[in-house]
């Protein structure tokens, strides 16, 4: 009945329907008020209904199931709205998404706060029902007294008040911290006119620079010039192949002072936040924001955590420290001057310099071999290989928001014209989810790579037949140019790889309960599926699914496949003590430093993370002021950033056995699909890589991976 009257709604209130196949051109700013207005008091009219349950007639579908379902439509509605301010940002946007922001996060704080609801599932769980509940049912109990209780439901009233408002709080500043990084990075760019200072920038970086001054309305092709932003594809080629010096000195300080100036300075910010976590922490009986994130996760605690990212420090400190002098001396070699520390926007282009002189590999040489499309379908042809899935493309059509206008037949609505849509079927031809991809930057949509769920589906049940998933991957990836192809960097494939791993991990679910679906799962294991995808971009059976040039349709050649794999670990400890610093960086501010507003941010970065930061002439400032995996969201990656260095070991232990039976072993794939991929959150993270691995995770296959042992 509740999906009847949420479909009927939908004709007036566009956010409220619930068809599988959004029509984004409905979703409109003007609806988002009434809209979710309307979600509310639907699910909590739903709320009540738990919560004034007969507590002689409870049962496990009246309460913990009936609670389940009870924000499924606000979640996907207020979902959608959250979509559409990553990927189509406006004023009208922004505007009233803040200013339904309070309300829903309210709403969704004081659902475990709820006294009756609380004494509901208390009493329920001395009951008979309860007491003799197995396999998914009971996990999704246990699951759901653990959120109670660390969501603060015993605490005094006065408490739960304070934890209502901090949520809310939190919620607007984490809002307006991904705001200001958004303002800021769309706020800069440079211009060039004269062609001479752009030497040694590659082909496409310089194609790609022209486009977008036309985009822009600057230049022309009889008088052309060059447009340069802080996104990605266009400041890393700057960084790392261009000759001037003055230039990539001007980016990178451009670059570092994201959201670090003006109205747009986050400093309070991330004061404000770190202060309301810990408030947080404090008011459910924990120590730190840290302890509140952990418990259950695989670390289970911010000591834990911690002592994972000094211990990798010190295993890769020795190495670390030896390539940072080979960078520098290689400089002075270059340049016949003394050694000395190299300059923050020098380390990026020196660091190419060499990498080419020791393995004659330059990345450039790679990008011919990686148009998107290609990538794309080799990529799904592995999945299909590996999982037993088929992988199809549908028509997909943008239309004007407001226009009115509807798709033809059989095709799907997108939010913009670059927008994918795409089918995944099991080998029987049962629809198992459906997802759109988007791949190229704009300035309405947010920096970075990621996957998020529209709908979490179920396998078939009593209560129904196979509700199927719907996800959607986006990047922020070079574009092609002047109706040319758009060719990837190697490092860009990987980052494909890796969200279509977190979107295999959603769309191959396989739990009847949907909050325990897919990558509802602990954060430190979440990244598992996706880090374990990169590493069919490094093996001669899967590149030659899909690196094959654009043009000729050939392979990458034997002698070029040898010299990339060769440059694999280059610079491997580099790279690995970042990832460190940023999680030490991460888990001291929640742990150790939530309240240091009297000492400057920049230095207390410097004091943390000493011996993690590469030394440099001109200091470097904390890049926790754009750091959006920590301060865009109410919790995120906040206390959690260490997960993918945890993840890491994971994966690159798990891919022994795809190595060792064959890199495209659908025996292997198999097993990690019914292990792993379609278990969700149905058992514990540990056990389930247990289940695959017959052991616990080793940290030595890392080290080997990364030549670091």
């Amino acid at each position: 009945m509740q999906q009847e009257n949420f479909t009927q709604a939908g004709r007036m209130n566009p956010f409220l329907d619930r068809d599988f196949h959004i029509r984004w051109s409905t979703l409109t700013p003007d609806h988002i008020e009434a809209d979710i207005s309307a979600a509310l008091e639907a699910a909590g009219k739903m709320l009540d209904e738990v919560a004034s349950v007969d507590r002689g007639r409870m049962t496990y579908e009246n309460t913990v199931l009936a609670l389940e379902q009870a924000t499924a439509a606000l979640t996907e509605s207020w979902g959608k709205v959250g979509h559409l301010d990553s990927v189509c940002n406006s004023d009208a946007l922004r505007e009233a998404y803040n200013k339904m922001l309070p309300t829903v996060t309210e709403f969704y704080a004081k659902i475990h706060l709820d006294d009756s609801l609380w004494d509901v599932f208390k009493t329920f769980e001395r009951t008979p029902e309860a007491q003799a509940l197995t396999g998914i049912r009971k996990r999704l109990l246990d699951e759901t007294m653990a959120d109670f209780r660390e969501s603060g439901a015993e605490l005094p009233k006065e408490k739960k008040q304070r934890l209502e408002q901090l949520e809310s709080e939190l919620a607007q500043a984490t809002q307006k911290f991904s705001e200001n990084v958004l303002d800021s990075t769309k706020a800069f760019e440079l211009v060039i006119d004269d062609e001479s200072k752009l030497a040694g920038l590659p082909p496409t970086a310089l194609a790609a620079a022209i486009q977008d001054a036309k985009q822009k309305g600057i230049g022309t092709d009889d008088e052309p010039k060059w447009r340069f932003t802080l996104q990605m594809p266009s400041y890393l080629p700057v960084m790392q192949y261009l000759d001037d010096e003055e230039i990539r000195c001007q980016m990178w300080k451009a670059r570092s002072a994201i959201a670090s100036e003006g109205k747009l300075d986050n400093t309070d910010l991330i004061w404000k936040i770190l202060g309301l976590r810990q408030e947080k922490a404090e008011l459910l009986g924990k120590q730190n924001f840290a302890e509140t994130v952990l418990e259950r996760r695989m670390a289970k605690n911010g000591a834990t955590a911690l002592k994972f990212i000094e211990d990798m420090h010190d295993r890769v400190k020795e190495s670390f420290g030896r390539q940072v002098r080979e960078l520098q001396e290689f400089k002075a070699e270059v340049q016949q001057a003394p050694v000395a520390l190299l300059e923050p926007w020098e380390t990026g282009y020196w660091s190419e310099k060499r990498r080419r002189q020791l393995f004659d590999f330059d990345d450039e040489e790679l990008r011919p071999y990686f148009p998107i499309d290609k990538v794309l379908s080799g990529m799904f042809r592995i999945a299909e290989q590996l999982f037993s899935i088929v992988i199809s493309e549908r028509e997909a059509v943008f239309i004007e928001p407001g226009s009115g206008a509807t798709a033809p037949d059989g095709a799907v609505e997108v939010w913009h014209d670059e927008v994918k849509f795409y089918e995944i079927r099991n080998d029987r031809g049962t629809h198992l989810g459906s997802f759109y991809a988007d791949w190229h930057p704009r300035e309405s949509k947010r920096a970075g790579a990621w996957m998020n769920y529209l709908k979490t589906g179920r396998p078939p049940t009593e209560e129904g037949d196979r509700e199927p998933h719907l996800g959607l991957i986006c990047g922020n990836m070079t574009p092609g140019v002047d109706g040319k192809p758009a060719l990837l960097t190697h490092s860009e494939v990987e980052t494909v790889f890796h969200e279509f791993g977190h979107l295999l991990h959603h769309l191959l679910g396989n739990v009847e309960v949907k909050s325990l679906n897919g990558v509802n799962v602990a954060w430190d294991f979440v990244e598992l599926p996706s880090q374990i995808m990169e590493n069919f971009c490094w093996y001669r059976e899967s590149l030659d699914l899909f690196a094959l040039h654009h043009e000729t349709g050939e392979p990458i050649p034997q002698k070029l496949f040898k010299r990339m794999t060769a440059a694999r670990n280059y610079m491997s400890a580099v790279f690995t003590m970042r990832q460190l610093a940023l999680g030490k960086l991460d888990l001291e501010l929640h742990i150790n430093h939530p309240h240091r507003e009297g000492k400057s941010l920049d230095e207390l970065n410097d004091e943390i993370l000493a011996g993690y930061l590469m030394p440099c002439k001109t200091p470097v400032p904390t890049m926790a002021r754009s750091f959006g995996h920590l301060f865009s969201s109410s919790t995120g990656y906040a206390s959690g950033y260490y997960s993918y260095l945890w993840a890491e070991v994971l994966d690159a232990d798990a891919f022994t056995r795809f190595r060792d039976d064959g890199v495209l072993s659908a025996k292997v794939g198999a097993e990690f699909r019914d292990k792993i991929l379609s278990r969700g959150n149905s058992e514990e993270a540990a056990k389930l890589f247990r289940d695959f691995m017959g052991r616990d995770p080793d940290i030595a296959a890392l080290l080997e991976r990364n030549g670091l042992n």
